[in-house]
C-alpha cells in the first residue's frame, strides 16, 4: 500500500510545505520588527539642497551617524518650508523629521501656532554660541548676510561703502540692483535715508517708501533668486546691487571683480527646527543638539561661505577663510538681525504695500 494514499501518513510534500508555512510565518514578523528596527534608527532630514547637502553632510549627518549609529537620510525642501511643516503636523503624515528654517522668517509664525516639538534648550547649554541663535525648541547652525556688493572694475577707488552711497546715482553712478522682496529692502531704505542701523524698529514705513521712490528709477533689476543675484553682479550686468554674501563670494570664487560690504549688513540665521509629534523625535533632539557644538560648525565653512552661530567654531577655522564669514567678529560688528518680531507682526501688510509699490 503505497504510502501517498495514506490519510494517516502524510506525504514528505505536504510536510514540506507545512514546515515551509511555518518557518516564514515565524519568519515574518521577525523580519518586519528587524525592517522596524532599521527604520527605527534612522532620521530624515531635510535641507536647502545643492551645496547645503555636502556641507551639512561633512558636518553634520556623517558625524552624527558614526557617533549614535544613528543613519541620517537627507531630501530637499521646499524652499519655504513653513507650509509643509504646518501641514505635516495637522495630518501627522510627517515627510521628514527634521528641517532648516530661518529665524526670522519662520520661528515666529511656527512657536505661534505651536507646531515645533518641544527640545527645551537655552543657550547656556552651548557654550560659545550666539544668544539669538537658540530658542527653546530651534538652534541656529550657520549665519548668511545681505549685503552691499559691486564691481570694482567700475569703482577701482572710490566706492559704495553705505546704503546711502548706493541710493547716491551722482556720485556714484552705474547699473543698479534690489531684491524684489519688502525683506531687507526696507530696511536698507531707512538707512540710506539716515536711520542708524540699531534704531531701525519699529520700520517707518512710510518714511521706507519716500526713500525707495528716491531710487526706484535707478533700479535696473528686481531680483528675486540667489541665482540670478549671482549672475547680474557677475557678468557685470549690475555694478552694484544687495545680495547674499554666499552668492557674492560664489561669483568672487569664480573670478568676477566684486567686493562685499559688511557695513549695514542684515545677517539671518538658519537653524534645526522639528515638526512636533513625529515619531523619531527622540533622535531628532538628539541631533538638533550635536549641531551645537563648536568642532562639527567649523566645517560646514569648507563648504559655504556661512559663518558657525558658535563662535568658538573659529578656532579650527583656517586663518584665510575667516574674512568671508559673516559671524568673523570685524564682519559682525557692523550688521544687526532683522527683527523675528517685528516681521512676524507686519510681513502680510508690509509685502502687500511693497509688491503694490512695485507696480505703481
Amino acid at each position: 500500500m503505497s504510502h501517498s494514499h495514506d490519510p494517516h501518513n502524510p506525504s514528505r510534500r505536504r510536510l514540506m510545505q507545512m514546515a515551509g508555512a511555518t518557518a516564514l510565518a515565524t519568519a515574518l514578523p521577525l523580519a518586519a520588527s528587524r525592517t522596524a528596527f532599521a527604520q527605527a534608527r534612522q532620521l530624515i532630514v531635510s535641507d536647502p539642497g545643492g551645496p547645503y547637502t555636502s556641507a551639512y553632510r561633512r558636518a553634520f549627518y556623517d558625524p552624527f551617524e558614526k557617533a549614535t549609529g544613528i543613519k541620517v537620510v537627507s531630501v530637499a525642501r521646499d524652499s519655504q518650508p513653513v507650509a509643509q511643516f504646518a501641514a505635516m503636523v495637522q495630518t501627522k503624515n510627517f515627510v521628514w523629521d527634521v528641517t532648516t528654517l530661518t529665524l526670522s522668517a519662520d520661528i515666529p509664525y511656527l512657536e505661534s501656532k505651536g507646531f515645533l516639538e518641544p527640545v527645551g534648550m537655552k543657550a547656556a547649554d552651548f557654550p560659545g554660541i550666539m544668544p539669538e541663535a537658540v530658542t527653546p525648541d530651534w538652534l541656529g547652525v550657520d549665519v548668511y548676510s545681505t549685503v552691499l556688493a559691486y564691481r570694482t572694475d567700475k569703482f577701482p577707488k572710490e566706492a559704495p561703502q553705505t546704503w546711502a552711497d548706493f541710493w547716491d546715482v551722482k556720485r556714484f553712478p552705474g547699473r543698479r540692483s534690489l531684491r524684489r522682496s519688502p525683506l531687507d529692502t526696507l530696511e536698507q531704505a531707512l538707512m540710506a535715508d539716515g536711520v542708524p542701523i540699531d534704531k531701525l524698529y519699529p520700520l517707518d514705513l512710510d518714511r521706507a517708501f519716500k526713500s525707495l521712490d528716491r531710487i526706484k528709477p535707478h533700479i535696473n533689476l528686481w531680483w528675486t533668486s540667489g541665482a540670478q543675484a549671482m549672475q547680474a553682479i557677475q557678468s557685470g550686468d549690475v555694478d552694484m546691487m544687495s545680495t547674499w554674501n554666499g552668492r557674492a563670494q560664489a561669483a568672487i570664487d569664480n573670478k568676477a571683480p566684486v567686493k562685499i560690504v559688511w557695513n549695514q549688513g542684515l545677517y539671518s540665521i538658519e537653524g534645526w527646527g522639528i515638526p512636533k509629534g513625529t515619531p523619531r523625535a527622540e533622535f531628532a533632539k538628539q541631533f538638533v543638539r550635536f549641531c551645537g557644538d563648536p568642532a562639527r560648525q567649523a566645517l560646514i565653512t569648507q563648504d559655504l561661505a556661512y559663518g558657525p552661530t558658535n563662535l568658538k567654531a573659529f578656532d579650527g577655522i583656517p586663518k584665510d577663510r575667516v574674512p568671508l564669514l559673516p559671524t568673523a567678529p570685524a564682519n559682525l560688528k557692523g550688521m544687526r538681525l532683522p527683527s523675528p518680531q517685528w516681521w512676524a507682526e507686519n510681513r502680510t501688510k508690509a509685502t502687500e504695500r511693497f509688491n503694490a509699490w512695485l507696480l505703481s
